[in-house]
């Protein structure tokens, strides 16, 4: 099955930002496009818009101005859906309300030919459901495209539970034809970017609750030594925090309400007290003329230590031990192997965040998880009320002397960086496992959706196959609410990991 032919007609009803992107995304790849929308005049308008949106890239010297000509006279708005009768694909982009857009569905089909390709573009609602109220919904598919469409190269392509293979190999060869990267997917709640990625917002929001850090902090940390390209918190107040709230509502609800889900509360009253975001002028952050932008909390310069004991494997952070040898600071060695951790010169140790609790050790500092951390700029720290004021200095020291700023959070199990990413991982091996996508699939929607650094697979394979795992064991005992309990598919990785490698050694 190939893509649509450029000479099919494509349609597009519903004509807000992503209606528009879309139109002009078939419309440069060379379809005629036929604008509806249900507002009389506004596919029009919509029309003109495009048309600006097209001059300007004739400005920056990305389409000539043949092209352009060319694109104009094939974009014809319409003002009855009847003259979408001869369409190959249309591709619907209304108000997120089910029954809209059944009854739309339900309309086009008794308009289109029968070998017309159905689309909707929901990032919330059940394709199938959607597909449901059709009499052939084998020919309906869900194609998801990112906003601004025209920039964002991901295209979810998502077969309901009646889609016809067919039907969604064209809509994934017309997506690719048209110069995006789509994926595949099954009708599941979030599809692949929403459902993965619903972690990076409520783990940052749980530890803002429970008094960790500050929204400023946890965002630098989530750039700074995670490697996100923003924080959850800058983030949701550019998407706005009533359209990120309702989606994880909608994900949460879609799941039978499933803990790993569970909305933040934090996060509602942000929105019921109109606190939307960058829209509205303020969010976590105040975007108002005047306004200063909060700094992360960064620790004050303290010596560094004479030398540190490695004992054990430091797995993820073993780029550490290199790092400290360039500092200048003198790395010990031992045989002992009690975990992932240093031991500093007054006794206390340093131990990578493992997904426990300081409150269960008497002098310990947790280190956050880095990307790399020869690249990170700033590093995480966390003690809890036994940890001696020696240690934590000490800690403190030894990162910066790394050329490390350094954040020192509250004593929160995962601290921020690591629950965060196990998490990520631990979603994304259970809808592989549940047919939702592929491995590849899965990371390619996660570094083109959301611009994450890795994708979930890549981090699995980088940390070991055991670690999210273990770090989602250790929370799940401090916090026993189901949130954190690793799915049936992380145990089975994890055992799996752990059999290879002690077969190789």
């Amino acid at each position: 099955m190939t893509a649509l032919d450029l000479s099919s007609p494509v349609a597009v009803v519903g004509t807000g930002t992503m209606g528009q992107g879309i139109a002009q995304v078939a419309l440069v790849a060379g379809h005629p496009v036929r604008l509806y929308d249900a507002v009389p005049g506004r596919a029009r308008s919509a029309a003109d818009a495009i048309g600006a949106r097209l001059d300007r890239l004739v400005e920056k010297e990305r389409l000539t101005a043949a092209d352009r000509d060319a694109a104009r006279a094939r974009l014809k708005p319409a003002e009855d859906l009847a003259e979408l009768a001869d369409c190959a694909l249309v591709v619907e982009a209304v108000l997120e309300r089910l029954e809209i857009k059944q009854e739309l569905f339900r309309e086009l089909e008794g308009i289109v030919g029968d070998d017309c390709l159905l689309a909707t573009n929901t990032s919330s609602l059940s394709v199938t459901a959607i597909g449901g109220a059709l009499a052939r919904p084998g020919r309906f598919v869900g194609l998801h495209f990112f906003n601004p469409a025209p920039l964002l190269p991901l295209v979810e392509v998502v077969s309901g539970f009646a889609t016809d293979v067919a039907s969604a190999t064209r809509a994934y060869e017309t997506a690719r034809a048209w110069g995006k990267t789509p994926v595949a997917c099954a009708d599941t709640p979030g599809f692949i970017v929403n459902r993965i990625a619903r972690p990076f917002y409520a783990e940052a929001f749980e530890v803002y609750e429970n008094q960790g850090a500050d929204p400023a902090t946890i965002d630098a940390v989530l750039r700074e030594s995670g490697g996100f390209r923003m924080g959850a918190f800058e983030l949701t107040d550019l998407i706005g925090q009533d359209v990120n709230e309702s989606v994880t509502h909608s994900v949460w609800q879609s799941f039978f309400q499933d803990p790993r889900f569970t909305p933040s509360l934090v996060q509602r009253r942000l929105v019921e007290s109109g606190r939307l975001g960058r829209k509205s002028g303020q969010g976590w952050y105040d975007y108002r003329d005047g306004a200063e932008r909060p700094e992360p909390h960064t620790a004050e310069p303290a010596e560094p230590p004479a030398y540190v004991v490695a004992e054990g494997d430091l797995g993820p952070a073993a780029e550490l031990l290199a790092l400290i040898r360039e500092a200048g600071i003198e790395v010990r060695e031992t045989d002992e192997d009690n975990g992932t951790r240093l031991v500093l010169p007054g006794g206390g140790q340093l131990v990578l965040a493992d997904g426990q609790t300081s409150v269960e050790f008497r002098d310990v500092v947790y280190f956050d998880l880095a990307l790399d951390y020869r690249e990170a700029t700033r590093i995480a720290l966390s003690a809890a009320q036994h940890t001696s004021p020696r240690t934590l200095a000490e800690s403190t020291g030894l990162f910066q002397a790394l050329g490390k700023k350094v954040s020192v959070i509250g004593d929160v199990p995962g601290m921020i960086v690591a629950r965060t990413v196990a998490r990520i991982i631990d979603l994304a091996h259970d809808a592989v496992a549940k047919g939702v996508a592929t491995e590849e699939d899965v990371d390619t929607a996660m570094r083109l959706g959301v611009n994450y650094p890795l994708g979930p697979f890549e981090w699995s394979r980088r940390l070991g196959g055991g670690w999210a795992c273990a770090v989602l064991d250790n929370l799940h005992e401090c916090t026993p609410s189901g949130r954190y309990a690793p799915s049936l598919a992380l145990y089975r990785h994890a055992y799996a990991s752990d059999k290879r490698e002690g077969s190789s050694s």
